[in-house]
């Protein structure tokens, strides 16, 4: 196999990409994991090995979402950020898995009325067998393994998997304020107070040591620009899926779109009449 191909950044991006730019990297929306995180990964690689980015800024509005997913960003700005400055801009929302993931970010400027923090972990689900029973529904299981299975929601949990569950939402946990602690330079026990899952605004966040300065996606190029000895010049970058891909997702839409309506046209229809 030849290396060299894969680490080379793809012509896509070196002719999309203006070159002595920072680099805005969008973290917007919930972390769902999946494909998507994968693109938006290998995105940040391209960024880290290409020549043409001196710097990159994060720009986060993002509720956080997938513990797993969260982490494996964290880890992909960690490479960057070892290699060229790298800046985290919070507008809108910098929580939970998004705040992680800034914790990579050699500086974090944050809007006065951002909302920032929220460091901690929950696991739930739904468990459904009283309802099942109502509605006179069994389930069938049959299990090789003692904890195969956890987390079904057509029963109840044994105290065994409630303890295994709660063991792996505290490891979630001790990574979390571990690298909270080391990115924002704070002692652990300080970290550990402050991770009651509670929320901030932009300017408490500062007060706490969670982010370094007010200010907005502007000041975060400007910070971006001076670390990397640069022009303060910024130009979005995404990665941009083939022409048959985007024509595909466009007639998707909208044949989705075109199905709702119908669905719901008729649907009133029915209660009209």
């Amino acid at each position: 196999m030849n290396t060299r191909s894969l680490r080379a950044p793809a012509p896509r991006f070196r002719r999309l990409f203006p070159p002595g730019h920072i680099a805005v990297l969008r973290l917007y929306g919930p972390i769902a994991g999946g494909p998507r995180t994968a693109d938006w990964i290998e995105l940040v690689r391209r960024l880290r090995e290409s020549r043409r980015v001196p710097a990159v800024v994060l720009d986060v509005d993002s509720p956080g979402g997938s513990a797993t997913a969260s982490d494996d960003m964290f880890l992909a700005l960690e490479r960057l950020a070892a290699k060229k400055p790298l800046v985290a801009a919070i507008r809108g929302t910098g929580a939970s898995g998004s705040f992680l993931a800034a914790m990579a970010a050699h500086t974090i400027v944050a809007q006065p009325h951002a909302v920032v923090g929220s460091i901690g972990v929950i696991s739930a689900g739904p468990r459904l067998p009283r309802l099942l029973d109502r509605l006179g529904v069994s389930v069938s299981e049959n299990r090789a393994g003692r904890l195969k299975g956890m987390g079904a929601p057509w029963r109840d949990e044994t105290d065994e998997e409630r303890a295994k569950e709660q063991a792996i939402v505290d490891a979630f946990y001790d990574a979390f304020v571990d690298r909270v602690a080391k990115g924002r330079h704070l002692p652990e026990e300080r970290v550990r107070a402050l991770a009651t899952g509670e929320i901030w605004l932009g300017e408490q966040a500062k007060e706490l040591g969670l982010v370094d300065e007010i200010g907005d996606l502007e000041r975060a190029v400007e910070l971006a620009a001076r670390a990397a000895g640069v022009p303060a010049r910024a130009a979005p970058v995404r990665l941009r899926r083939p022409l048959l891909e985007r024509l595909a997702g466009r007639f998707g839409a909208s044949l989705a779109a075109a199905v709702a309506d119908e669905i719901e046209a008729r649907f009133e229809n029915r209660l009209r009449t």
